[in-house]
């Protein structure tokens, strides 16, 4: 699996390339900001655009989806029914674009590679992690030491624990792709991280 990072926007949300060479085909995974930038990284790894998968709909997540539609009008972009904009719901937390909804026990293919969808809320109601073969992108949910924040609309810190000790009790290692900061490796936050620690001991 091809795997590129791409820290974007003022809160430097991480925007990843998954890709499958073999198939010559890629997604992005919340193009938060710079499509330019997003598009350009796709162009120099060769392979096709074949969806956008989002793991929340806060702005920092999706603003670069708009820009990369004008390109790609026929792309799916993928993003949990919680998440998406209803009236009387502030824009900055919610998707208001064009959607194909996911949700727990869907898979979804880059190629030849399988992401099977989590539903783990807590940092809003809708939020996912993309978890394949040793590989978890974790969104605002599990963070390298920490977690993500729960006072905005639709967080939870009781979801939250209950996300993250899913997580924590998946089987194996996984590397954890996160929304923002350094990656880590799920035996890690295990050991080090307090969410998670406390998390498991509920």
């Amino acid at each position: 699996m091809l795997l590129k990072t791409m820290t974007v926007g003022p809160v430097e949300t991480n925007c990843y390339l998954v890709g499958d060479e073999q198939a010559g085909a890629c997604a992005l995974v919340d193009p938060g900001d710079s499509a330019q930038a997003l598009l350009s990284m796709v162009e120099e790894s060769g392979l096709r655009l074949e969806a956008i998968f989002l793991t929340h709909g806060h702005y920092d997540h999706r603003d670069a989806v708009a820009d990369i539609l004008e390109k790609y009008p026929e792309l799916p972009v993928y993003i949990h029914e919680k998440e998406k904009l209803r009236p009387g719901l502030p824009e900055r937390y919610f998707y208001g674009g064009p959607c194909q909804p996911y949700a727990e026990g869907d898979t979804v293919q880059v190629g030849s590679i399988p992401f099977r969808v989590l539903e783990t809320p807590g940092h809003t109601a809708g939020s996912v992690t993309l978890v394949t073969s040793g590989v978890m992108l974790s969104g605002d949910t599990l963070f390298a030491g920490t977690c993500g924040r729960c006072d905005l609309p639709g967080g939870s810190i009781a979801d939250m624990l209950s996300s993250l000790r899913r997580l924590g009790e998946l089987e194996g290692d996984y590397q954890v792709l996160p929304g923002h900061g350094p990656a880590s490796t799920l035996e890690q936050e295990r050991r080090r991280n307090p969410y998670v620690r406390q998390a498991m001991r509920r």
